[in-house]
């Protein structure tokens, strides 16, 4: 029983705060989308949604822990055009599309190790470090395909984008929802996802209470890295194609889902209940404005007001919501200094 109120008592202040805000945003967004189209709200389109963007979606778990323990991750996009341009590469070489696909895999760990290496243990700024190798990875992608594209895969390996696996939903939805799953688990009610938070809040704390900073840190970028090729690899199974481009300037919308689901900038504090909302609120809202024949530009600058408006909202809020509980101890102690 305590169990059950204590799961009611964190979903209860989730929704008092920014979520609760979210919560809201969303409802009117279904409402004035279900207006535009009637048919909006039924269970295909909401998964063809989800299918349009997953690979975003997926990168956007690793990153909520980066930005959590106080860091960032900007060459993410990069990694999975390398990834996939690797991999087309080879296989294009003569090589065999399973071992192709495990020197994708392993080009996203490497690029993650040494992204984490600099940052880690050297102790150089995760933006200037990403900012870098964003560039020099996307760079090996253009020397893998240069201006080609590359296709005509196996078919099983098209499949892997293209075929609903169980039901109406496709691998690559069944995998974010397995990893969401996952990340829920250890960010929320694990040891690990209490150093995560300890680490965002005060670092410095974190390795005098024997917190192994480096360690976590390295360990999520390499995470990072990995869910970065695998994503870049399903997005190649679901175009049937590859090119040097892949994936450039989806760094955005990540980044974006990550803080408008109330994730600080400046670490320590956020939730996964609130970045799986802000996923819903981005995909809905980008698909409305679709409806409207609203411009893919007009559609960016959104998403950038939308960015601002997440690093200002939920501090803006608990503001408020300090101030509210401040307000009402006041009331609370004149109430009883009357009474005595």
């Amino acid at each position: 029983m305590s169990n059950k109120t204590g799961i009611f008592s964190r979903i209860s202040a989730h929704l008092k705060g920014w979520e609760g805000l979210l919560s809201a945003l969303i409802i009117i967004i279904f409402l004035l989308n279900s207006y535009i189209a009637p048919n909006y709200l039924t269970v295909g389109n909401q998964i063809n949604l989800f299918i349009l963007s997953i690979e975003k979606i997926i990168i956007v778990l690793t990153m909520a822990f980066l930005i959590i323990i106080g860091e960032i991750d900007l060459s993410v996009p990069s990694i999975m055009g390398l990834s996939a341009c690797a991999m087309a590469f080879y296989y294009k070489n003569g090589i065999d599309m399973g071992f192709a696909i495990g020197i994708g895999l392993l080009i996203g760990l490497a690029a993650g190790a040494f992204n984490g290496f600099w940052i880690a243990y050297v102790g150089l700024s995760s933006l200037i470090v990403t900012l870098a190798t964003q560039m020099c990875y996307r760079g090996l992608a253009r020397v893998y395909l240069e201006d080609k594209s590359i296709g005509q895969y196996p078919e099983w390996f098209n499949l892997l984008g293209q075929k609903n696996l169980i039901g109406p939903f496709p691998l690559s939805i069944i995998l974010f929802l397995v990893l969401l799953l996952i990340a829920l688990v250890i960010l929320q009610y694990s040891g690990f996802g209490r150093r995560v938070f300890v680490i965002g809040n005060n670092e410095d704390a974190a390795i005098y209470s024997g917190v192994k900073v480096r360690r976590i840190k390295f360990t999520l970028y390499i995470a990072s890295g990995i869910l970065a090729s695998i994503a870049g690899i399903l997005l190649a199974a679901r175009y049937g194609s590859v090119r040097g481009d892949f994936a450039t300037g989806y760094e955005l919308d990540i980044i974006t889902m990550v803080l408008l689901g109330g994730v600080s900038i400046f670490g320590g504090s956020g939730s996964l209940y609130g970045v799986f909302l802000s996923i819903l609120i981005i995909l809905n809202l980008r698909n409305g404005m679709s409806l409207l024949s609203i411009s893919s530009h007009f559609q960016a600058g959104v998403i950038g007001a939308l960015l601002i408006l997440s690093v200002l909202g939920p501090n803006l809020t608990k503001r408020i919501l300090n101030w509210n509980k401040r307000r009402k101890a006041i009331i609370k102690s004149i109430k009883n200094s009357a009474e005595n």
